[in-house]
Protein backbone atom coordinates (compact mmCIF):
# COMPACT_ATOMS: atom_id res chain seq x y z
CA UNK A 1 0.00 0.00 0.00
CA UNK A 2 2.91 2.41 0.47
CA UNK A 3 4.01 4.65 -2.41
CA UNK A 4 7.74 4.04 -2.77
CA UNK A 5 8.30 5.76 -6.11
CA UNK A 6 6.26 8.97 -6.32
CA UNK A 7 5.91 10.61 -9.76
CA UNK A 8 6.83 14.05 -8.34
CA UNK A 9 8.71 13.38 -5.09
CA UNK A 10 10.76 10.55 -6.57
CA UNK A 11 11.95 7.29 -5.03
CA UNK A 12 12.05 6.77 -1.26
CA UNK A 13 15.68 6.52 -0.20
CA UNK A 14 17.52 6.21 3.10
CA UNK A 15 14.48 5.10 5.08
CA UNK A 16 14.79 3.44 8.47
CA UNK A 17 12.33 0.72 9.36
CA UNK A 18 11.16 0.73 12.99
CA UNK A 19 9.05 -1.60 15.09
CA UNK A 20 5.98 -0.22 16.83
CA UNK A 21 3.10 -1.94 18.61
CA UNK A 22 -0.56 -1.79 17.59
CA UNK A 23 -2.83 -3.17 20.32
CA UNK A 24 0.19 -5.08 21.61
CA UNK A 25 1.05 -6.63 18.22
CA UNK A 26 4.46 -5.73 16.74
CA UNK A 27 4.34 -4.00 13.35
CA UNK A 28 6.83 -2.23 11.11
CA UNK A 29 6.74 1.25 9.68
CA UNK A 30 9.07 3.93 8.42
CA UNK A 31 10.59 6.20 11.04
CA UNK A 32 9.11 9.69 10.84
CA UNK A 33 6.10 8.82 8.73
CA UNK A 34 2.69 9.60 10.25
CA UNK A 35 1.44 6.84 12.55
CA UNK A 36 -1.75 6.78 10.46
CA UNK A 37 0.26 6.07 7.29
CA UNK A 38 2.04 3.12 8.93
CA UNK A 39 -1.31 1.72 10.09
CA UNK A 40 -2.91 2.16 6.67
CA UNK A 41 0.06 0.41 5.08
CA UNK A 42 -0.48 -2.48 7.51
CA UNK A 43 -4.15 -2.74 6.52
CA UNK A 44 -5.57 -1.08 9.65
CA UNK A 45 -8.53 1.13 8.66
CA UNK A 46 -10.45 1.65 11.93
CA UNK A 47 -8.59 3.81 14.44
CA UNK A 48 -11.35 4.56 16.92
CA UNK A 49 -15.08 4.30 17.53
CA UNK A 50 -17.46 7.15 18.36
CA UNK A 51 -18.57 7.67 21.95
CA UNK A 52 -22.34 7.47 21.53
CA UNK A 53 -23.02 5.15 18.60
CA UNK A 54 -19.73 3.21 18.57
CA UNK A 55 -19.30 3.85 14.84
CA UNK A 56 -15.88 3.20 13.25
CA UNK A 57 -13.60 6.08 12.28
CA UNK A 58 -10.29 6.21 10.43
CA UNK A 59 -8.52 8.70 8.17
CA UNK A 60 -10.68 11.62 7.02
CA UNK A 61 -8.80 14.92 6.65
CA UNK A 62 -5.22 13.64 7.15
CA UNK A 63 -4.04 17.12 8.21
CA UNK A 64 -4.88 17.15 11.93
CA UNK A 65 -8.07 19.23 11.73
CA UNK A 66 -10.71 16.60 12.48
CA UNK A 67 -10.79 13.93 15.20
CA UNK A 68 -11.37 10.79 13.18
CA UNK A 69 -7.81 9.42 13.46
CA UNK A 70 -7.49 9.89 17.23
CA UNK A 71 -5.90 6.96 19.05
CA UNK A 72 -4.11 6.23 22.31
CA UNK A 73 -0.38 6.71 21.63
CA UNK A 74 2.09 5.80 24.38
CA UNK A 75 -0.74 6.04 26.92
CA UNK A 76 -1.94 9.46 25.73
CA UNK A 77 -5.52 9.37 24.43
CA UNK A 78 -6.97 11.61 21.72
CA UNK A 79 -3.69 11.74 19.77
CA UNK A 80 -4.17 12.73 16.14
CA UNK A 81 -2.21 10.00 14.38
CA UNK A 82 -2.21 11.68 10.98
CA UNK A 83 0.21 14.34 12.30
CA UNK A 84 2.12 12.25 14.85
CA UNK A 85 5.49 10.92 13.65
CA UNK A 86 6.25 7.24 14.05
CA UNK A 87 9.24 6.25 16.16
CA UNK A 88 10.82 3.04 17.40
CA UNK A 89 8.92 1.25 20.18
CA UNK A 90 5.79 3.41 20.03
CA UNK A 91 2.61 1.85 21.50
CA UNK A 92 -0.57 2.61 19.57
CA UNK A 93 -4.04 1.46 20.62
CA UNK A 94 -7.48 1.70 19.07
CA UNK A 95 -9.53 4.26 20.97
CA UNK A 96 -13.08 3.67 22.15
CA UNK A 97 -14.96 6.97 22.23
CA UNK A 98 -13.26 9.88 23.98
CA UNK A 99 -10.79 8.72 26.59
CA UNK A 100 -9.25 10.45 29.56
CA UNK A 101 -5.52 10.50 30.26
CA UNK A 102 -4.43 7.30 31.96
CA UNK A 103 -2.45 7.78 35.13
CA UNK A 104 0.55 5.57 35.65
CA UNK A 105 1.32 4.09 39.02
Amino acid sequence: MRVTDHPILGEMKDVRTVTFFYNGKPMEGIEGEPVAAALMNAGIRVFRTTAKRHEPRGIFCAIGRCTDCMMVVDGIPNTRTCVTSLREGMHVEKQEGLEKIRRKG
